[in-house]
């Protein structure tokens, strides 16, 4: 499953330089995360860096998005051989 940040969102800058596979990006209002992207840190890291560092808690699991670490990882060793 990606990852969706939500509209509680306070513009805090700490995500995006986390993200691994530079999934997390500055949207219209708030920060944003491209499911295309995001492998919930599998491959890099044991858990999302992205939650880890945010002081809000408005990142979840995109329910729209779902799949299994498997899937994940197999979208990681896809970014990395780009």
């Amino acid at each position: 499953m990606s990852l969706l940040i939500t509209d509680e969102c306070i513009n805090c800058d700490v995500c995006e330089p986390e993200c691994p596979n530079t999934a997390i990006y500055q949207g219209d209002e708030i920060y944003e995360i491209n499911p295309n992207l995001c492998t919930e840190c599998v491959g890099h890291f044991d858990e999302p860096q992205c939650i880890d560092v945010c002081p809000v808690d408005c990142i979840i699991v995109d329910p729209d998005n779902k799949e299994s670490k498997t899937q994940l990882q197999a979208k990681y060793e896809k970014l990395i051989a780009s």
